[in-house]
């Protein structure tokens, strides 16, 4: 889809017919994002939302904690605790947790696909549980330590920092010992639905050395809640089918450190991934100088995977990270917010902050200048869709990691300026999964967990020029009723 000619200044938000506009009064939309997660909270943990993802979602439940925190922290520690409490035995932790109430049909890949008690028996999946394969973004121990500095009191009284630490901790190796299918010091995707940013364009390279599953072998049930325009093409679905099938089959193994064939169909090194785990590796530092740990394996593997970020995925010329194919040994040359991403990352060079700056601001994502929000991918690049799922809409988890950036670098006033046009966007569009991101206007489904959390999160800021500590006063037991 071409995209609008750029303009001077960002395109006002409109407000979708379908999705009634929410008062934009913060106390108003603070009541109304709480309304969502109290509804989407199913006892344990919270589904993104009841019809299109009813289950628990990894790196959902990671930003869906850092909303929680200001409502109960008791429940945004027991999200983490419930996600934990699947982690497998090599230390990964499933992208998703499967409810047994749920009926298969209601979701698709369901369990009976994943068949991860048998299936992933070798890698020590949970026996009395099911879930996914595949891993999702490594948020968590970022998400942790929001959450305990939330309220220090209840989480030392609870022991829960020194319940996750150790399972964070082998979350974070498998990441960096099974999955640096590079050799070269940093994690790999197997599959494009584990960077989070499942539908990318980045991927479409990748996947078409991947044969299809036979579309008679799966029913796509996504399409009974979402247009078909919106959700990934069936050609597209139908290698995710294969790609995890394969996977399944070899009983979820990862292949060889460096790869060797034959291996994996898909293996992928993301920015966004790794700055990700980079910033989760300072949260682990963090978490361990509070139980009294040493905190220098977090800082010096931080270190190591910033060395390793910068050598294997910088592209100058491209003025960002790119992505870089292992198979075919080569960067992907498109575009995505992925290779934005590393501005989370505190020990870059000065030189590449600068050229990742302008290229927010520039052309190709037009932050401030044509657009209020972050895309997902380049709005100049010729797979631009301004609707599709990841190939083009904004979504808010990924602004919040920009406002958070942005706020690092000194760029309060673009941190302020993004804050609002998040808040704004929850606002107009119903609390929707994602954004068309000239207009705002609401995609997806709506009353999406993670859009009210950052919002709840973003609303603890009491107005511009705060910095990115919103740890919040809260009343003991808020949210529980």
């Amino acid at each position: 889809m071409t995209p609008p000619p750029p303009t001077a200044t960002p395109a006002p938000l409109r407000t979708p017919a379908s999705a009634p506009a929410l008062p934009a009064d913060r106390h108003t939309l603070r009541r109304a994002a709480r309304r969502v997660l109290l509804r989407n909270w199913t006892g344990a943990a919270t589904v993104p939302s009841h019809g299109l993802y009813p289950h628990q979602w990894s790196w959902d439940s990671a930003f869906i904690a850092i909303g929680l925190r200001h409502l109960s922290p008791l429940r945004a520690q027991r999200e983490l605790e419930t996600l934990l409490g699947a982690q497998w035995g090599d230390g990964r932790v499933p992208h998703i947790v499967f409810n047994p109430a749920v009926p298969l049909d209601a979701y698709f890949p369901s369990p009976d696909f994943w068949r991860s008690s048998t299936a992933g028996a070798a890698a020590g999946a949970p026996r009395g549980l099911e879930t996914s394969g595949i891993v999702q973004p490594p948020v968590h121990a970022l998400a942790a330590w929001l959450v305990h500095r939330a309220d220090p009191a209840l989480s030392g009284g609870r022991g829960f920092l020194a319940r996750v630490y150790p399972r964070l901790v082998a979350w974070h190796r498998y990441l960096t010992e099974q999955r640096d299918l590079g050799g070269g010091g940093l994690a790999a995707i197997v599959h494009p639905w584990e960077p989070g940013m499942d539908n990318s364009p980045c991927w479409d390279r990748p996947l078409a050395r991947v044969e299809p599953a036979p579309p008679g072998a799966f029913r796509r049930a996504d399409l009974d809640h979402g247009a078909a325009a919106d959700r990934p093409t069936d050609l597209d679905y139908g290698r995710y089918v294969r790609l995890a099938t394969d996977y399944r089959d070899r009983g979820y193994r990862d292949g060889t450190t460096p790869l060797r064939t034959p291996g994996p169909a898909f293996a992928v090194e993301d920015p966004g991934v790794n700055a990700l785990l980079i910033a989760s590796e300072h949260a682990l530092a963090e978490i361990a100088t509070a139980l009294g740990t040493d905190p220098a394996p977090h800082r010096h593997r931080a270190r190591a995977l910033t060395s390793a970020l910068l050598e294997r995925l910088w592209d100058q010329d491209a003025g960002q990270f790119l992505c870089r194919d292992l198979i075919a040994g080569e960067p992907l040359p498109e575009r995505s917010a992925a290779g934005l991403l590393p501005l989370l990352v505190p020990d870059l060079p000065r030189a590449v902050v600068r050229t990742l700056l302008d290229t927010v601001r520039g052309t190709h994502f037009g932050l401030g200048t044509t657009v209020r929000l972050l895309p997902s991918y380049d709005l100049r690049g010729p797979a631009f869709d301004r609707h599709r799922y990841w190939r083009g809409p904004a979504w808010s988890n990924v602004n919040w990691l920009m406002e958070r950036a942005l706020r690092r670098h000194g760029e309060r006033a673009a941190a302020d300026a993004l804050r609002t046009a998040i808040l704004d966007a929850a606002a107009a569009s119903g609390f929707a999964e994602y954004v068309d991101p000239y207009t705002a206007e609401g995609r997806g489904t709506r009353d999406f967990s993670w859009t009210a959390a950052l919002a709840l999160d973003l609303l603890a800021a009491p107005g511009p020029g705060d910095d990115d500590h919103r740890a919040g006063t809260v009343r003991h037991g808020e949210g529980e009723r």
